[in-house]
């Protein structure tokens, strides 16, 4: 009896052991899932550059790979497919990039609409201006969502551009103020893509500004 039991307790064991092995087998082939090496954030810092030089339709599953460092399967466990992808990087310029932090800053006024407009002087990996201006030229081929994530940016944007304008008390009326800045900058993002010197923009940032200033 002894010896059976020995003998029972041995084959239990040695079965666990395979069942062991075989679980760890499968957990380093993926099968059990294993956990993301990579934040979502990261990967659309990474991959907001590949939209912005290629457009959307210019731009392939291999060049968001490779930009991001993550896989397909990586990337569709995070983002549906490439459109969520790009969308999700759309959102994420407008609420993180530098306008709204400078609009936001107190106190109000002339100079954080100055350091607003000097946003399309910055760079992020070699692209100048700014992304969502950028995506505006491709909307017919855009997700149709596209259009209302960059309308509700440009809302906020002005609602913000208003509130500076009105802390400076200007003659003319803070929203017909806060248009004429919303379409300078777009000009201003524009001239970049065309390679314009730094210095002219800056030029024309200063001069612009004496002009808001008197209105």
């Amino acid at each position: 009896m002894c010896i059976e039991l020995i003998g029972s307790l041995s084959g239990e064991v040695i079965s666990r052991s395979r069942d062991i092995e075989l679980n760890s087998s499968l957990s380093d082939n993926g099968y059990m899932g294993r956990p993301k090496k990579f934040s979502r954030e990261g990967v659309l810092e990474k991959v907001i550059p590949v939209f912005w030089e290629h457009g959307f339709a210019g731009t392939k599953l291999p060049d968001l790979e490779q930009a991001s460092g993550v896989n397909k399967s990586g990337l569709y466990s995070e983002f549906k497919d490439k459109e969520d992808l790009f969308l999700a990087s759309l959102r994420h310029y407008l609420q993180n990039r530098g306008g709204v932090q400078r609009l936001s800053t107190e106190p109000l006024g002339w100079d954080n609409i100055e350091e607003f407009l000097r946003v399309a002087q910055g760079k992020l990996d070699g692209r100048k201006g700014c992304f969502s201006i950028n995506s505006m030229r491709e909307f017919a081929d855009l997700p149709e969502e596209a259009n209302q994530i960059v309308t509700e940016g440009r809302a906020r944007m002005r609602g913000l551009l208003i509130k500076n304008i009105e802390a400076e008390k200007p003659k003319m009326p803070a929203d017909a103020i806060a248009d004429l800045v919303i379409v300078f900058f777009g000009g201003i993002c524009i001239e970049q893509n065309l390679v314009a010197s730094q210095d002219s923009s800056a030029r024309k940032i200063d001069d612009f500004m004496q002009v808001l200033k008197s209105l």
